[in-house]
């Protein structure tokens, strides 16, 4: 049995007001230091040779504008794991952790996320089980970073061996996270039955379920078809007083849509609005879609107003949305409309929406209104290939 015992910590902080010439001594000290180190991050972002960025990033390896430039450190990473060069990864790393910034536990965190995201999972592992060499202290947070890790490789078998081993040898008490973390990982693995009676062990051993436990639970369980699990997880959940997010709501939207049940899913937005959780654009764009999947354009368009009312923004997947279905009905000047307005916010449906608005205007006599369209199309960025420009031309010409 895992050990579950509550930890409490309590920290204690002295605050030292400096005066006001040590305050501009200080400040003057940093801009200088920026002034003359900033360059590091422009050469980083610059450099595309995969020796010159390794050699580049180690001679700024004290350069704490660098180090403690997350994008910097994952771009770095990333570009070396594209160009394969992981020796170049575990040498900067592990030089990484024998400085002072691996001495703590949110830096060597990284370090293992970043072994994840370059697929070095032995050297995420490694790097946890040495953090006591680093003299960095090892809590839930770190053996958490190690389960999103091995979640992310899809190991079975190495997220199974580290759950038995490194709570007891460690002494870490798995919280929410932890449980939230495994039970993602057991659903996208496909075992629910596992994740379900994770969920219920931790529950006896003190770790309540949250909304995330019960929508991951619920977001699987409509995927793998068994929606009756999905709404008695819901029921579960809203019994026991955990109240469903939006995320939850988006979820259920989304299986509705699915099964072609547009009025539901929008009585069901409206449900949301009089408990006080705002839609979304991703809520939004579900429930258009499923009307314009039913063929009730009317109702899509009354659902893309009250977007607008609501003060939200369409995104590119609800113009992308609207302007298919409209094309499909064959209102090609509200699709014009809302096309031109994606456009010049340099929003771009596909190239097959593009084909289809253009012959729709050509076929209403609207040539100034298609013309317009190829116009915006060709100032798209980063922009159309050739081949599609051409075919757009194509589909003007002959239309």
């Amino acid at each position: 049995m895992l050990s579950l015992r509550p930890i409490r910590r309590f920290c204690h902080a002295a605050t030292v007001i400096p005066s006001t010439d040590t305050t501009a001594a200080v400040l003057n000290h940093v801009q200088n230091s920026k002034s003359l180190e900033e360059p590091a991050l422009v050469k980083l972002k610059a450099e595309r040779d995969p020796e010159k960025l390794f050699h580049l990033f180690k001679a700024n390896a004290h350069n704490r504008l660098v180090i403690e430039n997350r994008f910097a450190f994952e771009d770095t990473v990333s570009r070396l794991a594209g160009a394969r060069r992981f020796d170049y990864i575990e040498h900067l790393l592990e030089h990484q952790k024998t400085l002072p910034q691996g001495r703590r536990e949110g830096f060597i965190i990284r370090i293992i996320m970043l072994y994840g995201k370059a697929e070095m999972i032995k050297h995420a592992l490694d790097t946890f089980y040495d953090m006591h060499l680093y003299g960095c202290l090892r809590t839930v947070k770190s053996f958490n970073a190690v389960l999103k890790v091995l979640m992310k490789s899809r190991d079975l078998g190495a997220l199974e061996a580290f759950l038995s081993e490194a709570p007891e040898k460690f002494d870490i008490e798995l919280d929410i996270i932890s449980v939230n973390i495994l039970v993602k990982a057991f659903c996208d693995f496909g075992f629910l039955n596992r994740a379900y009676l994770l969920m219920l062990e931790m529950e006896k051993l003190g770790i309540k379920p949250d909304v995330v436990t019960y929508t991951t639970l619920i977001s699987a369980s409509y995927k793998d078809r068994q929606s009756e699990i999905s709404n008695g997880l819901w029921n579960l959940m809203v019994l026991r007083g955990c109240l469903p997010n939006l995320t939850t709501f988006n979820v259920r939207i989304q299986h509705l849509i699915e099964r072609r049940r547009a009025w539901d899913a929008n009585k069901l937005m409206k449900m949301m609005r009089n408990i006080g959780i705002v839609p979304d654009e991703v809520t939004y764009n579900l429930v258009i879609k499923g009307f314009c999947q039913a063929g009730l354009l009317d109702m899509a368009k009354r659902v893309y107003s009250a977007l607008h009312g609501s003060g939200y923004k369409p995104n590119v997947k609800i113009y992308q949305t609207m302007i298919h279905y409209l094309c499909k009905s064959e209102d090609f000047n509200l699709a014009h409309t809302i096309c031109k307005d994606a456009m010049n916010k340099n929003w771009f449906p596909n190239i097959d929406t593009i084909h289809s608005l253009l012959k729709g205007l050509n076929k209403m006599g609207e040539a100034g209104k298609a013309q317009l369209i190829l116009a915006l199309a060709r100032k798209r960025v980063p922009p159309f290939s050739k081949n599609q420009l051409e075919a757009l031309n194509t589909t003007l010409a002959n239309s």
